[in-house]
């Protein structure tokens, strides 16, 4: 038997030969970022005039068009090869120009003395710990978040490559690079990737120095005015070197279907990609095993089934692939949430040459049955699943782009526990990690590339290099992703400029679409629509029918009726009219917004209306009435989008945006940093919001959450209105002791309401029923002064290995341990131990204090600390805060 390092958070090579090594090579990188003028080395042309303005309502229609003409001093013609193995017509392919270009250029020399570099560890986000950007007119505005995402930078890395590995093809694999990215080994010109959310691979075999450093060079160049949201800077996924014989399975080379799938038997399918980099042909024998994968990602017990085995001659310099199937009996499915059963498998795949075992390749998948149902919805192994997501952006908040999986598990692990089942990835391919996040947690996923195509919504955005480089993303993402369990379905494009282009632009969604189905003819396709209706051509391309807020209606109701931009009713029964047979979700719904904590009177009387001042709103501090009932001028309440779906029960469900705050796109205040419309906010505070979807989503669990809090020394004797979120069908509220009355929910209500009440102090206290027996229960009081900081920690024990993060919550209190609810107290975090403080947030979207500084105001009574081990210690942590005379600690260990 052979065997193979594969091991996805592995940081370290293979301990013993084998014919294939996986090797991180995220450590000790070093890295410079132009403060002036960059080089000469351009991947191509960009518009040089446009607008700066980035303060867009999201649903403005798209409408930058084009590019420049290609510069002779671009290299993108010597770039465009690394994508051939993604374009299927042969006649389509690049041929690479001759000559080296950069070949002189210092960075990408030997030679060069890059000591004064920065050296960083991998992944990396350049920008999040600097300065946010606080003028008016900044160079990078709300909407990519404030901070210096933009410019050029170079990564320069040493590679020591065994005189052993000499006849094995190396390859480099790079999971995210922001953006253009273009790669040097020695001086040579490798290729590189332009687009900076796709994984790729490029062959560094003809350019190394066997028994002897290698030097890499990573050049990226990162525009400003490129996104809608904040992209991050900087190679901030991992990176891999993969070493392989010259016959093996190539990248993302099996490809696993399961159909027929029951309780007694499962047929699985299997298709395998070869290739011989030999200069003879090979005879070569395929073996494919299948074990069941355990918790520690390894196979566990005995075989499952073998396929049988492939015998094959392969030619010198070709690719070949096979296919096999084999039938699995009574196999183990793998089912979503709530669901604990997310069972899945692991093929290993070997080639012999000879006799001898020349690859191994480990695949994971999991067997299930996908149907989407126009009346039942979907349908997961047989059984109805409501769709109960939210859509998540790539950042991690004060961690930035930079992925870490203790981080990513955290966002999905609260939303696990909110009843969140989904995951619409927007608007772009995730980092590999999360989606063996989402296989393990069962959750569903909509993976999506595209937030435009030819038509732009930024002016230096992905419309620039559509032309050449769509079929590449597409096939490759596509690849990458499509043996995970989790991912039910693929979304090509969301709220394209293209839906206003009648035949045109439904062509070009038919072009996409059918790429997507020669990758993978087992999901359904999709692309998100907030502009094209029933009776466009649009529509009709695609497998599912995915609504971004037209729904519910967009700007419909009589609070929205003075603004601008697309109106639309509630269109649910006439897309079910003109597609009977096609099944309907939402894939953005909501678009609520709020400050967490925050609470501005008056409050709405009706149930959904778009931020304004005096209205939800308040300007001058940036905040957004926490009541949940004002939205994005597109968007609308919860209550609006759940009593809308209510009524028409054939949709399938929704994604609400979005599940937590995130960064840029910080609508209605553009010179914030960050978001306004998560459920939970930056920092990993729930909202009040977190508790109304609670309610909805797992009404068998007991809920009821009063707000607002209850300290307004300032409101004696004024209303302040108290509404109460509950699993329970019915409500009685007290005031200090004194009933305010009991109340049943109607239909199409989420909601308990007593709007007259009047303020006074003391404690505000409901009980909720269900089926008229008492089911949960809630209380707020009002709060004294700060008396003491209370320090609590996401886990006691931290594993030190450099990546595991601790985030670590302070909160202010009174004298009796209530929560000051307004307290804005000034912080001083410190460490002693050997540990270090990562960042520091407080979930205001309008705090542009740099998430890398150890002090940090309190948000309504709430800050994070977060801090990781130095790696290879063990040891107590104590973390320290300071806020005048109160402090506070808390005691962590570190292995």
């Amino acid at each position: 038997m052979c065997t193979m390092q594969i091991g996805l958070f592995a940081e370290t090579a293979s301990i013993k030969p084998s014919p294939r090594e996986r090797i991180n090579i995220n450590k000790g990188w070093r890295f410079m970022r132009y403060s002036g003028e960059p080089d000469h080395l351009i991947y191509d042309e960009r518009p040089k005039t446009y607008n700066h303005n980035d303060d867009i309502v999201a649903d403005t229609r798209a409408s930058e068009t084009g590019g420049v003409a290609a510069s002779r001093h671009g290299l993108k013609a010597w770039i465009l090869p690394s994508a051939n193995d993604f374009i299927n017509n042969p006649a389509n392919r690049h041929i690479r120009p001759a000559g080296n270009p950069g070949s002189d250029f210092a960075f990408v020399q030997s030679s060069f003395n890059d000591t004064q570099w920065r050296k960083i560890d991998l992944p990396h986000d350049w920008a999040i710990h600097e300065p946010f950007y606080k003028e008016a007119n900044a160079i990078v505005g709300g909407g990519m978040g404030r901070l210096p995402v933009q410019g050029v930078a170079w990564y320069r890395k040493k590679l020591n490559i065994a005189k052993a590995d000499k006849g094995k093809s190396i390859y480099l694999d790079i999971d995210g690079a922001m953006s253009y990215a273009m790669v040097w080994l020695n001086g040579n010109l490798v290729g590189g990737w332009p687009y900076g959310y796709n994984s790729f691979r490029l062959d560094l075999t003809p350019y190394l120095r066997y028994g002897a450093d290698n030097q890499l060079a990573i050049r990226l160049d990162n525009p400003a005015n490129s996104s809608r949201w904040y992209p991050g800077a900087g190679i901030y996924r991992n990176v891999w070197l993969t070493k392989v014989q010259p016959v093996h399975v190539r990248q993302w080379g099996t490809y696993v279907r399961t159909s027929n799938v029951s309780a007694s038997s499962a047929k699985v399918d299997l298709d395998v990609d070869l290739e011989n980099r030999s200069r003879t042909a090979q005879r070569i024998k395929t073996v494919t095993e299948i074990y069941v994968l355990n918790d520690k990602l390894e196979k566990a017990g005995e075989r499952v089934t073998v396929f049988p085995d492939a015998v094959t001659v392969l030619p010198a310099q070709t690719k070949l692939k096979i296919n096999q199937s084999v039938t699995i009996k009574n196999p183990l499915l793998w089912e979503p949430i709530p669901s604990q059963n997310s069972h899945r498998y692991i093929a290993i795949t070997r080639l012999y040459q000879n006799g001898h075992c020349v690859d191994e390749y480990e695949t994971r998948f999991g067997i299930r049955s996908i149907m989407f149902d126009s009346i039942k919805g979907l349908l997961v192994n047989g059984k109805p699943i409501r769709i109960q997501g939210v859509n998540q952006h790539h950042d991690l908040g004060a961690l930035g782009a930079a992925f870490n999986v203790s981080a990513a598990q955290r966002q999905l692990e609260m939303l696990r526990d909110m009843g969140c089942n989904a995951i619409r990835l927007a608007h772009n391919p995730p980092a590999p990690e999360l989606l063996e996040l989402t296989d393990r947690m069962g959750f569903l996923v909509i993976d999506e590339i595209f937030d435009c195509w030819e038509r732009g919504k930024t002016p230096l955005d992905f419309h620039l290099i559509f032309p050449e480089w769509h079929e590449p993303d597409l096939r490759a993402f596509i690849r990458r992703d499509r043996n995970h369990p989790s991912v039910i379905a693929w979304s090509f494009g969301n709220e394209v400029g293209e839906q206003y282009t009648s035949e045109a632009g439904a062509a070009l969604a038919k072009q996409l679409y059918d790429i997507v189905k020669e990758e993978d003819a087992t999901r359904t396709a999709t692309a998100s629509m907030n502009y094209a209706k029933p009776d466009m051509t649009f529509p009709q391309v695609m497998d599912l029918i995915s609504l971004n807020y037209q729904g519910e209606g967009i700007r419909d109701a009589p609070a929205y009726a003075y603004l601008k931009g697309i109106k639309t009713s509630p269109l649910y029964p006439t897309f079910q009219k003109q597609f009977p047979d096609k099944m309907i979700f939402s894939s953005e719904t909501a678009s609520a917004l709020s400050s967490r904590g925050t609470y501005l009177f008056p409050v709405f009387e009706g149930t959904s209306a778009p931020v304004a001042e005096g209205n939800g709103g308040d300007e001058k501090r940036k905040y957004v009435s926490a009541y949940d009932l004002y939205s994005a001028p597109f968007g609308s309440s919860p209550d609006k989008v759940f009593a809308t779906q209510d009524k028409y029960p054939y949709v399938a469900g929704e994604f609400v945006w979005s599940g937590w705050d995130y960064l840029g796109e910080p609508t209605p205040y553009y010179t914030a940093r960050s978001s306004y419309s998560g459920i939970i906010d930056l920092a990993g505070f729930k909202k009040d919001r977190f508790y109304l979807y609670q309610s909805r989503w797992r009404p068998d669990f007991p809920v009821a959450h009063i707000l607002p809090h209850w300290t307004w020394p300032d409101r004696i004797g004024k209303i302040t209105p108290v509404h109460v979120y509950s699993s329970g069908n019915e409500a009685e509220l007290f005031l200090n002791g004194k009933s305010l009355g009991r109340k049943n929910r109607l239909p199409y209500e989420c909601r308990f309401r007593w709007d007259s009440v009047m303020y006074e102090p003391g404690e505000l206290k409901v009980i909720t029923y269900k089926n008229h027996k008492p089911w949960a229960t809630d209380r707020v009081k009002t709060a004294g002064k700060a008396a003491a900081l209370e320090l609590t920690a996401s886990k006691k024990v931290i594993t030190a290995d450099g990546k595991d993060l601790c985030f670590i919550t302070l909160r202010v209190l009174d004298s009796k341990g209530t929560l000051v609810p307004e307290a804005n107290n000034h912080i001083k975090f410190d460490v002693a131990g050997l540990a270090e403080i990562i960042a520091t947030d407080n979930g205001d979207a309008a705090d542009l204090v740099s998430f890398s500084s150890k002090e940090r105001d309190a948000f309504n009574g709430l800050a994070l600390v977060i801090i990781k081990a130095k790696p290879g210690t063990s040891g107590t942590i104590r973390v320290k805060a300071q806020s005048g005379m109160l402090s506070g600690q808390i005691v962590i260990e570190s292995k």
